[in-house]
């Protein structure tokens, strides 16, 4: 450990308790897996992978979130129930240290998600404005569940929406998406047995022939996606290639990625949106209003936030609102986070439990503070 302990951490701490939190550690070093399947395919290159004597696949804890869902399982804690951390994460990157602080509050099995999204936020901006006072901040607010339910409304099949889904919080995969989308390329050259499995929609047979070819090969399944997952995306994407998007739908998804608007008068954006293109968003633009009039009410002001509707965040994870923090004129957010209700399920929860969090960057915060001296 060589990073520096930030000298606002105490503040931090006094900040996490007087919101009713419970200060959790996690262990530095963590399976692989959960994030080499859930994370992003941006994390999942950056991660410093290991392996234990037993031939299990480890890593360094790379973010908080998935560790924190993974204790709060182990410990079979009741909720709702508020976590917060602070301590070192370990990540390649192209600039600054590959050790570096992060801190932040996991809020876990509030049936409440306007309110739940709204606290979240409210928290992250406070964390900011102690530790950078009279520091103008920006924040950009997305949301996943919208998005899928104008692909759902569109009536997109399974397989697109999910690919355009993994897409969201990535740009240039966004707009290769809806490029084939609008042009679907042809047949890709398989060989002939992956062909015929993949022609004929066979999971199984397709995923015990590429763990075959993977063990002929040397290659260890648990060092990247397992052959169920990649079968399940060459057959993905051989259904993808049979469709082709009405030019009137295609024309609506383009126009809905374009609104770009202050949070108060997104709810009226987007139902101007869903009329013109002959849409119903439901239960999704309901949620979406009840959380700009929570956010309000806990004193941001909606006129300075901005919602992008094609702003998500590079983590695979996030089912609903997305969010980021930075410094006014800054090129790198401060803080981050979103909700991620399906992730505990997949961790292994018996039940389902909604959560939602954020996390800072407090080596970019100390840059500030610096710079402010």
């Amino acid at each position: 450990m060589t990073s520096r302990y930030p000298a606002i951490a105490s503040d931090i701490a006094t900040l996490f308790a007087a919101r009713n939190t419970h200060a959790v550690e996690v262990a530095v070093l963590q399976p692989a897996d959960p994030f080499l399947d859930m994370a992003g395919e941006d994390l999942r290159r950056r991660i410093f992978l290991t392996e234990s004597e037993t031939g299990l696949t480890l890593c360094l804890r790379p973010e908080f979130t998935i560790p924190v869902c993974l204790d709060h399982i182990a410990s079979q804690a009741g909720t709702p129930r508020r976590y917060s951390y602070l301590g070192e994460v370990f990540r390649q990157r192209r600039e600054g240290g590959n050790e570096f602080f992060q801190a932040g509050i996991e809020d876990l099995g509030d049936p409440d998600t306007p309110q739940a999204d709204a606290r979240s936020l409210a928290d992250a901006h406070a964390l900011l404005s102690l530790a950078l006072p009279g520091q103008t901040l920006t924040i950009t607010l997305g949301d996943q569940t919208i998005f899928e339910a104008v692909l759902a409304a569109l009536g997109l099949p399974r397989g697109w929406r999910m690919r355009l889904a993994r897409a969201f919080g990535s740009a240039p995969m966004l707009e290769a998406a809806l490029a084939d989308l609008a042009n679907p390329p042809h047949n890709g050259q398989l060989a002939g047995a992956v062909a015929a499995l993949v022609l004929d929609g066979d999971l199984e047979g397709l995923s015990s022939h590429i763990a075959g070819g993977m063990e002929q090969a040397g290659l260890s399944a648990s060092a990247g996606r397992s052959p169920t997952d990649i079968a399940r995306r060459l057959i993905e994407k051989a259904e993808l290639r049979s469709v082709r998007l009405s030019n009137q739908a295609f024309s609506a998804l383009k126009t809905f990625l374009a609104i770009d608007v202050a949070l108060d008068g997104a709810p009226q954006a987007l139902e101007t949106f869903a009329a013109g293109a002959g849409l119903s968003l439901g239960a999704a633009l309901e949620n979406f209003s009840a959380r700009a009039k929570a956010i309000e009410a806990l004193g941001l002001s909606t006129a300075k936030i901005r919602y992008d509707a094609a702003f998500g965040r590079p983590l695979d994870y996030y089912t609903g609102l997305v969010f980021e923090i930075a410094a006014e004129n800054g090129d790198r957010p401060l803080a981050g986070g979103g909700r991620y209700d399906r992730l505990l399920t997949l961790l292994g929860a018996k039940t389902p439990i909604p959560g939602v969090g954020f996390s800072v960057w407090l080596d970019r915060i100390e840059a500030l503070r610096e710079k402010a001296k």
